[in-house]
């Protein structure tokens, strides 16, 4: 199972003061857990007779807690930390502190009502989560906050911030365990993507170097009549229109050479993958490597060309934040005198989703000018459709010893481009100040997209929680009114 099938879990604690009503802990112990269920998640939360009400107040509860969290370490993806009153801070930290999970951490805290203030009904929940923040803080426990201070738990409002911070917690936890295949080298002519394998294995992304002779020798080694050579052969012809004149021998070899990257992605539990491609895969094998890039990107097993690592692993934090999939692109050309709009583009290796259209499978354009043509078979043309999407980029570097990243969202647009292969036209405002940042800032001409806003997920995640350097373009700059549109794996 990828993590894009795993259901989103968390860690529950609900805080408690014994000054205050324990029924009122029970209650909104309830409704966290009708909640979540509500919304498909998973929890891991202490049986509600081990602890006063189900809740966390002293150091056995605590204990207690985290010690079932340690044995659900594999499960949970991120810490709740429910305030129905105004808590034990001491408790709720010794927690995180015993069960050092090192996930996110969202802290909510419930609405008093002004007619249920006495005694036996209050709650001090608004006082209590600023404790509780600044014993997080203390400890140098990164967080994340509600959209308001304090809220109803039952809300359509705190359901949006669980949804939110499910995302959030997805791209922690796949960063943190990401696998990335480097099949081949980088091309010779292209020193922009280098990159520091070590730096990437200090934020838990493995690398995993396969040469590209051992892959042409297993597809060679393919008979075209075996089961695994015959579904991907059929698979395809599904995938999009090839051409009559395209040979059928050239579809075979494109079919033998998916058969092994998939086989490869398996045997090593790769996330991802970049690949070198050009040219050593046309001349030394004898087909482009676009369309078995495009069809494992359409499995969610996203896949960059020219050996671009940290390009393909933009494009899988674009994956985990949205559930859209993304693709490579070039920022590759003016769009007339309109400043804020470009048009994106690549060698044609975009998954079949992100074009969001039909589809043709032929030759690549530009390189079978100078390579022989027969050996170019596998390009992906299509037009991006028109929508919203999120753009990312991270890059090492090296000499400062850094992670950095730059993020932004944006709109496809309708407009005409005459370009063949896979074309995005795209809108971007303040799109000058974004290139001047790029270019100042030593940063790769390839970017990750992905259709749908996630902008704010993947900040949160990268700033907050992986701690890397990011630069949000002001262009687009989260605020409340802009919506967060999640995609199919909401």
């Amino acid at each position: 199972m990828n993590i894009m099938q795993k259901k989103i879990t968390f860690g529950v604690i609900i805080g408690t003061r014994n000054i205050f009503n324990a029924h009122l802990a029970a209650e909104q112990r309830q409704k966290i857990l009708n909640q979540l269920d509500r919304l498909g998640f998973g929890y891991v939360i202490p049986d509600e007779k081990a602890t006063r009400a189900g809740a966390i107040e002293t150091r056995a509860d605590s204990k207690i807690c985290a010690e079932l969290f340690k044995a659900h370490r594999d499960l949970i993806d991120g810490v709740l930390i429910i305030l129905p009153n105004f808590g034990d801070e001491l408790g709720i930290i010794q927690t995180l502190q015993l069960a050092k999970l090192d996930l996110p951490v969202l802290v909510q805290a419930c609405n008093d009502e002004i007619s249920k203030v006495d005694v036996k009904s209050r709650r001090d929940a608004y006082c209590g989560k600023i404790s509780v923040c600044n014993n997080l803080y203390q400890y140098k426990i990164p967080f994340t906050d509600t959209t308001e201070h304090t809220c109803d738990i039952d809300s359509e409002l705190f359901a949006q911030d669980l949804k939110y911070f499910g995302f959030v917690c997805r791209v922690v936890k796949g960063l943190k365990n990401a696998r990335i295949g480097a099949f081949g080298t980088r091309p010779a002519a292209f020193q922009t993507v280098r990159y520091s394998e070590k730096l990437l294995q200090a934020a838990g992304i493995t690398v995993v170097p396969i040469d590209l002779s051992e892959i042409f020798a297993q597809a060679q080694a393919l008979d075209s009549s075996a089961a695994a050579v015959k579904n991907k052969l059929a698979a395809i012809k599904d995938y999009g229109r090839i051409p009559k004149e395209i040979a059928p021998e050239a579809i075979v070899k494109q079919a033998k050479l998916s058969v092994v990257l998939d086989r490869l992605m398996e045997e090593n539990e790769l996330d991802a993958s970049a690949i070198q491609c050009w040219n050593s895969v046309e001349n030394n094998y004898g087909c482009a490597a676009c369309l078995s890039m495009s069809m494992m990107g359409q499995c969610y097993m996203p896949s960059a060309c020219e050996m671009d690592v940290t390009g393909v692993i933009s494009m899988y934090t674009l994956l985990l934040a949205g559930g859209n999939i993304p693709a490579l692109l070039d920022w590759n050309n003016n769009y007339g005198n309109q400043r804020d709009m470009c048009v994106c583009t690549h060698c044609s290796n975009y998954p079949k989703d992100f074009i969001g259209s039909e589809i043709e499978i032929s030759n690549l354009d530009v390189l079978g000018t100078v390579l022989d043509r027969k050996n170019c078979f596998g390009a992906v043309k299509g037009k991006a459709v028109p929508g919203p999407m999120t753009f990312f980029r991270l890059s090492t570097d090296d000499t400062k010893g850094r992670i950095k990243s730059y993020l932004g969202e944006g709109v496809f647009t309708n407009d005409p481009f005459g370009m063949d292969g896979g074309i995005a036209v795209c809108k971007v405002n303040n799109l000058r100040q974004l290139l001047r940042y790029i270019c100042q800032n030593g940063y790769e001409h390839h970017v990750g997209m992905a259709r749908g806003l996630s902008a704010r997920v993947i900040y949160e995640a990268v700033s907050n929680y992986m701690k890397w350097d990011i630069y949000y373009h002001n262009g687009q700059k989260y605020n409340e009114s802009i919506q967060f549109i999640c995609g199919q794996n909401c």
